[in-house]
């Protein structure tokens, strides 16, 4: 199936614009034409009237001052002579009829031959008559003496200047209109075709946006309805940007968001499988010295390691307990915080005490380099964390190995005073792929050091949402075979909002 020809905006304003002008043209000769003729028709009919009026004073002079006879003797007797004199006196060729329609005198020296039996029937009621053939005019108007009628004069005009003026002013607009039709459709097609290209650039710019390459500038810079419409289109492709890079950024967050729930998810089976197998052990074991209490109760020695034995798995269940509980709690609910001024350096010394006995016992010496300063936050919670950072410390260092606790006051990012609280270890170090999720609810550094050490992955993700209660943070700032070095940072005064 073939297509028909496409004749685009442009093509079709010029023409139309063209077709317009034609239109105007045409309109406009056609008055002026019509006012011309009209205006040859008046001008003859004033100068025929008044040489009848002439022509009749003559007559009627002749008629008048002659010798008294009836009319048609009259014409018959002065009709030539004053058929001359007449036309002499207008310029004319003049002929003159009696009352009968007979000719009774001519100017030409040929009269031509011409049919004007209707128009001296015309004349005999007192008329006045015309007959046009070709180029040439014949003005009938009928003589009288008083009310007498004397006969006809017939003047002969020629229209060949009037016709050849009108026709060369009917060319003048016709060469006049095919000009202006020409310039008119060449001035159109440039003017449509620049704002054709204007609406090119605008069609293109609305591609560009919506293939997702938005617009740094304006299509097109003008001050009118254009103009208008590439501001409009160039504040669209910014909305559009800013809606897509907003769009693209909550997706960014969603799929990590995703990934994270993805990893917990895993993470809490690992943790499951973990759990289950740390509250195994010390149950097995409970289980088992139950059963030798039971079969050997005469047994002092036996009952000694077994009470010994019991109490330590008694223990290590109950902190594994304990942990996940609170962990457990600080997800769910808004954990409950008391902060106030807390003086620093007591509590560092009270929590190193704390876990000396087990350093002592490990072979790990501790060293304190306290400073005198006050934090804002919940002592119990501070204590908690110091408490568990120690702990590792310890509990993941090696024979011989050293534990240095520290604090120093320094500036936050904010500009606001921060205490810093340090604690370093000469450990084995965490590997660094593990590094970026020790803070992790679940996540173990590896299940066999889990299972060396009892650790069960929720030490650090309780001391991290610990610190951020306090409005603090907590961070590895470094590990490698050398050891590991982590940082708390406490508000030195309570937040503005609190104040």
């Amino acid at each position: 199936m073939s297509r028909g020809v496409r004749i685009g905006l442009q093509g079709k304003q010029s023409l139309l614009l063209a077709l317009l002008l034609a239109a105007v043209v045409a309109a406009l000769s056609m008055q002026v034409l019509s006012g011309i003729r009209e205006d040859q028709k008046e001008r003859l009919e004033r100068t025929f009237a008044r040489q009848a009026e002439a022509a009749n004073l003559r007559v009627r002079e002749t008629f008048l001052t002659g010798e008294r006879v009836e009319a048609k003797p009259f014409m018959e007797k002065n009709g030539q002579r004053l058929a001359v004199d007449l036309g002499e006196l207008s310029g004319m060729p003049v002929t003159l009829y009696d009352t009968d329609g007979e000719p009774a005198g001519t100017s030409l020296p040929i009269q031509p031959r011409t049919d004007v039996k209707d128009a001296l029937s015309y004349t005999a009621r007192g008329m006045s008559a015309y007959i046009t053939e070709g180029d040439s005019l014949l003005y009938l108007a009928p003589l009288y003496n008083a009310d007498q009628l004397l006969g006809t004069v017939q003047f002969h005009a020629s229209l060949a200047d009037q016709n050849a003026f009108y026709e060369r002013i009917r060319d003048l607009f016709l060469y006049a209109g095919l000009a202006v039709l020409a310039g008119g459709f060449l001035i159109g097609y440039v003017y449509v075709r620049r704002q054709v290209n204007v609406i090119r650039r605008l069609n293109r710019a609305a591609q560009q946006i919506g293939q997702g390459d938005y617009l740094s500038a304006p299509p097109v810079r003008r001050r009118d309805e254009l103009g208008e419409l590439a501001d409009g289109i160039f504040d669209m492709s910014g909305s559009i940007s800013g809606s897509v890079a907003q769009l693209n950024e909550e997706k960014r967050k969603l799929m990590e968001a995703i990934a994270r729930l993805t990893e917990l998810e895993r993470q809490q089976k690992q943790f499951i499988g973990n759990i289950s197998h740390e509250l195994k052990t010390p149950l097995t074991s409970i289980r088992a010295y139950a059963d030798l209490l039971e079969m050997y109760a005469d047994d002092p020695a036996l009952l000694g390691r077994a009470r010994e034995r019991i109490g330590m798995e008694t223990a290590r269940l109950y902190e594994l307990v304990e942990r996940a509980l609170q962990l457990s709690a600080m997800d769910v609910y808004d954990f409950e915080t008391r902060a106030t001024q807390v003086a620093l350096a007591p509590l560092l010394e009270e929590a190193a005490e704390s876990i000396r006995v087990k350093a002592d016992a490990a072979g790990i010496r501790m060293t304190l380099d306290l400073q005198a300063g006050t934090v804002w936050a919940d002592p119990d919670n501070l204590m908690h964390i110091v408490l568990n950072l120690l702990d590792n410390a310890v509990k993941y260092n090696v024979p011989g190995g050293s534990v240095a606790l520290s604090n120093r006051l320094a500036v936050g990012e904010n500009g606001a005073p921060r205490m810093t609280v340090e604690v370093a270890d000469t450990g084995r170090g965490i590997p660094p792929d593990a590094q970026p999720r020790i803070f992790d609810p679940f996540y173990t550094v590896s299940g066999d050091r889990s299972r060396a050490t009892g650790g069960t992955g929720l030490g650090l993700s309780l001391v991290r949402s610990l610190a951020e209660k306090q409005g603090g943070s907590v961070r590895l700032a470094e590990s490698g075979p050398s050891g590991s070095r982590f940082m708390l940072e406490l508000p030195v005064a309570a937040p503005a909002h609190e104040s």
